[in-house]
């Protein structure tokens, strides 16, 4: 019972002077949760990071610090100064570039975060229309903490399936890829609002275009598996069978909540080249702004002939802008590299034929069930 009893003590000892410990840690460190940075005029470059502070009670407040430099090392330097604690970056989530740095070029930025050991592998990185310093150092009236909110607005869209997944990791395997082009996420401040805008397009590790929110579904569709997106199209009125859309505008919405999607994509050509991509997808019919009996087989019928041919349209019409921008965030040369035996592929050879590739995309819509109809 002594031995039980002096364990006991040994514990709770043990667990208070870790506490302490801790607790005594974090008062000496700022945790950097987000970075920005941007291009200044002088070709400096402005670094803005997002700190949580926790004070002797233990709570914490959030700090938006900003310092001008030629290097990135050298501008943490100057925020360092700018703050009594250490500022470390083991608990950053978000890493945000400036529109005129991404068109400038982020290489260097990518290949030092994606070789630094404090860094991790889940850390999300996405672009900013304009600056990013104006768009966190903005007085916000419902965000307390901007670092936190932007790192949920990211996770909760990319589980969603609402966006592309751009963690650093990602990020950087597509970055060395020699066919396979890099693709971010875009936010911009809409007064009291931050939210997704879009998709910047990459060439190597510069922008060089970018797609709206609503079309950022078929590049995800082109590129990986949906289990559960949810996406919006628009039907030709006249393209249904009258009866069923006499009370119904010039183009018809629909809104499809995707239960399940598959891809493929064969080489038929390697010397144009050219690519088959059949794309099979399986969705719920959550909404329709057309009085249509669902109950009809042929109503149906029509419907599905008719979301395909919009998907193949969008999806077609999204590659030729790609193509136009020089910029192949489908991973069309990543699957020619893996097709053609000896191909010794590199990326300044893929884009030679990247411009001139011909993809011709089919889509077969599925509808699993109805769902609510307006």
């Amino acid at each position: 019972m002594k031995k039980i009893k002096l364990g006991f003590i040994f514990v709770v000892l043990f667990v208070s002077l870790v506490g302490c410990a801790e607790q005594k840690l974090l008062e000496q460190i700022g945790l950097t949760t987000l970075l920005g940075y941007d291009l200044r005029e002088d070709d400096k470059l402005s670094v803005t990071a997002v700190v949580r502070q926790v004070n002797p009670e233990f709570q914490s407040n959030v700090e938006v610090i900003s310092a001008e430099n030629e290097t990135i090392r050298g501008a943490r330097t100057v925020i360092n100064r700018k703050t009594s604690k250490k500022i470390v970056t083991g608990q950053m989530r978000v890493v945000l570039f400036g529109e005129e740095i991404s068109k400038d070029g982020i290489a260097h930025n990518i290949d030092t975060l994606s070789k630094n050991s404090e860094t991790s592998g889940g850390l999300y990185v996405a672009v900013v229309e304009g600056e990013t310093k104006s768009l966190l150092e903005y007085q916000y009236q419902d965000i307390e903490d901007i670092g936190t909110h932007i790192f949920k607005l990211l996770e909760q869209n990319i589980k969603s399936e609402q966006i592309i997944s751009s963690t650093i990791h990602e990020v950087a395997h597509d970055y060395y890829s020699p066919g396979r082009d890099v693709a971010l996420p875009i936010i911009k401040r809409k007064e009291e609002i931050v939210e997704i805008s879009g998709v910047a397009l990459f060439n190597k590790d510069k922008m060089v275009g970018k797609l709206s929110a609503e079309n950022s579904f078929y590049l995800k569709l082109a590129r990986d598996f949906h289990k559960a997106a949810m996406f919006e199209t628009k039907i030709p009125k006249e393209s249904l069978p009258a009866s069923q859309t006499q009370e119904s505008q010039e183009d018809i919405t629909v809104v499809i909540d995707t239960i399940s999607t598959k891809k493929k994509l064969k080489l038929i050509n390697p010397d144009t080249p050219e690519f088959d991509m059949h794309i099979t997808v399986h969705g719920r019919l959550l909404e329709i702004e057309a009085n249509m009996d669902m109950d009809n087989p042929k109503n149906v019928q029509k419907l599905e002939e008719e979301i395909e041919k919009s998907m193949s349209k969008n999806l077609a019409k999204i590659l030729v802008y790609c193509q136009e921008v020089d910029s192949d965030v489908f991973g069309l040369g990543e699957f020619y590299r893996s097709s053609v035996r000896e191909s010794n592929l590199t990326y300044e050879k893929w884009h030679e034929m990247y411009k001139d590739a011909k993809v011709n995309i089919k889509v077969d819509f599925t509808v699993l069930r109805s769902g609510i109809f307006e």
